[in-house]
């Protein structure tokens, strides 16, 4: 599958990437040591997540973030 960033909000690409896990937000959230009320708060775009934090998760799902030109 594939997600174009910009035709999305970034509370809409967290909440894709973990929808993508077919994990729960409380499964997910244990998976990357948060709780899950930060894992609701970031899919509902009231706390914002780092590109750290993106590139972890990204690195242990295996998926691939790419930025073109």
């Amino acid at each position: 599958m594939k997600l174009v960033a910009n035709d999305y909000e970034p509370k809409d690409i967290f909440r894709i990437i973990r929808e993508w896990t077919e994990l729960t937000q409380n499964d997910f959230a244990k998976s990357v040591n948060r709780s899950t009320r930060t894992i609701q708060d970031y899919e509902a775009g009231i706390t914002k997540y780092s590109m750290n934090m993106l590139l972890d998760i990204a690195k242990k799902y295996n998926l691939k973030i790419t930025i073109e030109k």
